[in-house]
């Protein structure tokens, strides 16, 4: 919830870059969801082929070194496009490129060409090899067809796709096997294959899902964030078209009026052109007032509008207290902190929880000129990096003006750790008629949907 700029200097975008290299735990509470969920899914797909080179180096420790140089000659040209494969198929997914098809051929050729060499090195081995030999082959060679499979299904478009991908492994394998093993031998080999290749199948395409499926909700909250405010728009467009629509309408009929009397000199065109300035300064006031109305905030309307805007973007919203008997310019000072707040716990930091309180202070009675004052307290976890709110931006310096004007005070600062806490209090004068800010059934309503 700290208020930033909008623009940042070239030496402040350089240490701010500098220090989220240096806290990395930072540069990550930064992030959105759906930007986690994608770095997650990379981070994890790229440590794919890590795990196969490392697994398969493993393997080949006990394998004579002259044998296994050709195998990991192999095994490191399909690591190195593998992680090129992850990175493009990714980008494909996220539709920032065309489809790797090129690299999606290279790859899954040097996969079958890499099992090819360990099963040839497999068969070259001693008559009567150890154990850890043959394990360490056979391990390779289902690795090669496994993987190939696992990451190849990134850069395929359907299901079925996939479903033939790890069929052609299976079948290559056992090719593979038959030609240069027995034919038990060559069984285990397909039937290994099929279950690494379609484990990791399964798991590529679920994760491809996932991730699709966080672009899709990411892009339906900015969407209906863009509606809300088309259609706000729409009503302030209504709303003048039917304060201006008549009174223009008729300011034109008489002024034509006005100029026919005046071409026959007859008086009553002074008349006509009086009523037209009456008309006009009509608009005038009329268009003031909805103006006013669209910018004056409303405190029930805020309260329940963050609290549905905060459940829709996933975070936990509590609000305590209803506006009932404040006075309208203290309801709408304290709408327009909920509004400014709301929007920072969505721009800044994570927040997983955020807690709206509203309460009054009643008078001390001991103390002459202490009217009650009205508290408003929002709080939200997830912020990486709190400051003490002492400057803070645009929207609380905005705030604080808005409070000054009723005599109110606000107070931003970090509440422990990863919180923030903005408390705004304006005084209540005891001798304001108290005016509840939204008419009598919508009142009820309004503190119903509240508590």
């Amino acid at each position: 919830m700290t208020g930033t700029g909008d623009h940042e200097d070239a030496a402040t975008y350089g240490a701010t870059a500098q220090a989220a290299i240096r806290r990395p735990g930072r540069w990550w509470g930064r992030k959105g969801t759906a930007a986690k969920v994608e770095s997650y899914t990379r981070i994890s797909f790229h440590l794919f082929p890590v795990a196969q080179l490392v697994t398969a180096l493993l393997s080949l420790t006990p394998v004579p070194a002259r044998s296994a140089l050709p195998v990991a000659g192999a095994l490191l040209v399909h690591v190195v496009l593998g992680l090129r494969l992850t990175g493009q198929a990714l980008d494909w997914v996220a539709g920032r490129r065309a489809r790797p098809r090129r690299l999606l051929c290279a790859y899954m050729a040097c996969g079958f060409a890499g099992a090819a060499i360990a099963a040839l090195v497999l068969v070259k081995l001693p008559d009567d090899p150890p154990a850890t030999y043959y394990t360490a082959c056979v391990g390779t060679y289902v690795l090669f067809l496994a993987f190939s499979c696992g990451l190849g299904v990134l850069a395929l478009r359907t299901h079925r796709q996939s479903l033939v991908a790890v069929a052609v492994a299976t079948f290559g394998g056992w090719l593979l096997g038959s030609a240069l093993l027995p034919a038990p031998a060559a069984a285990a080999l397909a039937l290994s294959t099929l279950l690494s290749a379609g484990g990791l199948t399964l798991a590529s395409r679920f994760s491809i899902w996932l991730l699709q499926a966080v672009y899709e909700l990411d892009e339906a909250r900015h969407t209906r964030a863009r509606l809300a405010v088309a259609e706000e728009r729409l009503r302030f467009g209504r709303d003048l078209h039917d304060v201006l629509g008549r009174n223009l309408s008729v300011i034109a009929l008489k002024s034509e009026l006005a100029v026919q009397l005046a071409r026959r000199e007859r008086p009553e065109a002074v008349e006509q052109m009086a009523e037209v300035q009456r008309i006009a300064q009509e608009s005038q006031r009329e268009v003031r007032e909805v103006v006013r109305g669209y910018r004056e905030a409303d405190l029930y309307t805020e309260l329940l509008g963050a609290r549905g805007v905060l459940s829709a973007a996933g975070i936990t919203c509590t609000v305590t207290g209803t506006p009932t008997g404040l006075p309208r310019p203290v309801q709408a000072a304290l709408a327009w902190v909920v509004r400014e707040a709301v929007t920072n716990v969505l721009r800044h930091g994570n927040a997983a929880h955020c807690r709206i309180a509203l309460t009054v202070v009643p008078a001390d009675p001991r103390a002459e000129g202490r009217p009650a004052v009205a508290e408003l307290t929002v709080e939200n976890d997830g912020v990486p990096s709190a400051s003490d709110g002492s400057s803070g931006g645009h929207g609380l310096a905005g705030l604080r003006e808005r409070l000054a004007a009723e005599q109110g005070t606000l107070e931003a600062g970090p509440a422990g750790k990863s919180a923030f806490r903005l408390v705004a209090r304006v005084p209540v004068p005891a001798d304001e008629v108290a005016e509840s800010g939204v008419p009598g059934e919508t009142v009820e309503r309004a503190r119903q949907e509240l508590e």
